[in-house]
């Protein structure tokens, strides 16, 4: 078993920080579109979209329910490995990973 050292638990809590941040940022994306839909009709790819960020909000909560017990910030990278279909998109993306392999 490989052991974490200082810096991968930094690395990993930097990952999920920007995993965070990109799931607030769609969730901003989320609350404009169910405004529109009060006033107007919503295409079929903005319903799509409505319907996936809702489904990602939902997976949410179990993520933020690990991330507050506590060890929660060490154990939800490894939960996101053995149960990946837990965890909303933003989670299981690789473009954070890509962006933290540069540091």
């Amino acid at each position: 078993m490989k052991t974490l050292d200082k810096n991968s638990i930094l690395a990993l809590l930097e990952l999920n920080k920007k995993r965070l941040m990109h799931e607030i940022n769609q969730s901003k994306e989320l609350m404009q579109l169910i405004s529109k839909s009060t006033t107007q009709d919503l295409s079929d790819d903005e319903w799509k979209q409505v319907k996936d960020q809702m489904l990602d909000i939902f997976k949410s909560i179990p993520a933020l329910a690990i991330f507050l017990l506590p060890g929660g910030m060490l154990l939800l990278p490894l939960v996101i490995k053995l149960i990946p279909q837990l965890m909303p998109s933003s989670f299981t993306m690789t473009e954070f990973e890509d962006d933290n392999s540069d540091a």
